[in-house]
């Protein structure tokens, strides 16, 4: 058994029940269940349809996603979430060349490592050197003056702890931001890289061994294992290729407002929702939801 899973952006809700009922009998679904009106809707399959990247397409444009998925423990325990353009709407390290005055050279490598043009690792030491000398200080003014959240990271955190699951904040960024974000959203811990400092500025370098794709996936076996849980049990969500090992390996992993590159590689695409897609994708309910 498979359920589908249609929603739009919360500040643009436009599903109507005639446009959800014509998939639901296209695809001979049954069981329509509202999650929130105009916003969110599902219904169970008897088997995966054929043409569900065909009608996915289709309801893009129209600003709808959609997600098939089995039917069976869709509520997942763990939730391991990039940072950078997935719980915060900007990449840090742009933020601080931007401070420092090599923005645009450094959003270019970053752009194109997260669509897997550049080795992970050796784009973010190159990105890092060009922030040398850059006061220590200069990291917590960009936090708090270029640093917003993306909508729904509290409700998704908050609702997933209510329900005994477990949030851990996973970056390839740094723990000077990570440390920061994750107790304002409520994770139960973070991981990041640590910029080097030394006199009160930054060196240009990273500790070791760097957190990219593979320390990911590590952060995913080693969660389940402490927990007494399975890589099936996890929800991951992030948008660059570094994170497509977490994305592949977990119980369900969600490419939102991910790169062309890395959403084509992925079963689960969110493009117009927010964080709080991630539970609808879960059978929660609008009015299930836990505010913080």
């Amino acid at each position: 058994m498979y359920t589908a899973t249609l929603l739009t952006a919360p500040d643009r809700p436009s599903l109507t029940a005639g446009g959800v009922e014509v998939l639901l009998a296209r695809w001979q679904g049954h069981g329509l269940r509202w999650l929130a009106p105009g916003e969110a809707a599902e219904f169970e399959l008897p088997h995966l349809p054929d043409d569900r990247w065909t009608v996915w397409a289709e309801l893009q444009v129209q600003g709808t996603d959609l997600a098939v998925q089995r039917s069976g423990s869709r509520r997942k325990r763990v939730l391991l979430a990039d940072m950078d353009s997935t719980m915060i709407a900007q990449e840090c390290v742009d933020e601080l060349a931007a401070a420092a005055g090599v923005g645009p050279q450094v959003a270019e490598i970053t752009a194109r490592a997260m669509n897997g043009e550049l080795d992970f690792g050796a784009a973010l030491l190159a990105r890092v050197a060009l922030l040398r000398g850059l006061p220590q200080e200069v990291a917590a003014q960009v936090l708090a003056e270029r640093i917003t959240l993306t909508p729904g990271g509290r409700e998704l955190v908050a609702t997933m702890r209510a329900h005994g699951g477990y949030a851990a904040l996973v970056s390839g960024g740094f723990t000077v931001f990570t440390g920061a974000v994750a107790a304002h959203l409520g994770f139960d811990e973070h991981r990041a890289n640590t910029l080097l400092v030394d006199g009160g500025r930054l060196t240009g370098d990273v500790s070791r061994p760097i957190l990219g794709r593979q320390a990911k996936v590590d952060a995913l076996l080693d969660i389940t294992a402490r927990l007494g849980l399975q890589p099936q049990d996890v929800l991951a969500v992030g948008d660059g290729a570094n994170d497509l090992g977490m994305l592949e390996l977990a119980g369900t992993g969600v490419a939102l407002h991910a790169k062309p590159a890395v959403a084509a590689q992925c079963g689960v695409r969110i493009h117009h929702g927010d964080l709080t897609a991630l539970l609808y994708l879960q059978g929660y309910a609008r009015d299930e939801f836990v505010s913080p």
